[in-house]
């Protein structure tokens, strides 16, 4: 069986990437040798030199997963540090689950991810194994949704602030509103986006 033109397979490479890229899961040079099924890195990763020779891909030094379209700007990958409950508090689980990609004005370090337990929050279109992306800030609006730290149990809520007085709205009516005094509540930050995955393969980035 006569072999593919090494220019064929580059184009392959290039899409295959650049598709990758679109979807906010940039590939490393394994993974692009898994996709091709090439039996030496060495052939992906001078596909993807060549690439960036010609112009059509990028490359960040020092960054496994450092490909990218000339004309995008670079997602940036943030921590899953644990879950948080959208329901009746419970202690936060610390532990990392991965990365999900942002494209965001933020700094990185500004920002990180949980997953949600519970439902209380589905009104507002949070739903159990969904991603809050979380903004780090000790402070918040009335009315915007927050994570918050009630003693040591960590909740996503709806703040709202009645006679200087912080209260957590569930977006559920089955569920209470939880009222802690101003020296029980810790504000960890604003939740910016909510993110749900379909299916395996646009899944939170592991390493």
């Amino acid at each position: 069986m006569p072999k593919t033109p090494p220019g064929q397979t580059r184009e392959r490479v290039y899409h295959y990437v650049r598709e990758r890229l679109f979807e906010g899961r940039p590939p490393t040079i394994r993974d692009v040798q898994r996709a091709f099924s090439f039996r030496a890195v060495e052939t992906a990763r001078g596909h993807l030199e060549t690439l960036v020779r010609e112009g059509r891909l990028a490359k960040r030094t020092g960054e496994a997963r450092g490909f990218t379209l000339p004309e995008l700007p670079a997602p940036k990958l943030v921590p899953i540090l644990g879950r948080v409950q959208a329901g009746a508090l419970s202690t936060a689980v610390q532990d990392l689950e991965g990365y999900v990609p942002v494209e965001s004005t933020h700094i990185s370090h500004d920002l990180f991810a949980l997953r949600v337990n519970g439902k209380s929050m589905t009104g507002a279109g949070i739903y159990p194994g969904d991603i809050v992306v979380v903004r780090r800030q000790p402070t918040a609006t009335s009315g915007e949704i927050v994570v918050a730290l009630v003693e040591d149990e960590a909740t996503v809520k709806r703040l709202r602030i009645r006679n200087r007085r912080i209260e957590l709205h569930p977006e559920n009516p089955d569920f209470e509103v939880i009222t802690p005094s101003r020296f029980q509540c810790l504000i960890l930050g604003k939740v910016i986006e909510v993110r749900r995955f379909l299916d395996k393969a646009s899944a939170p980035l592991r390493y």
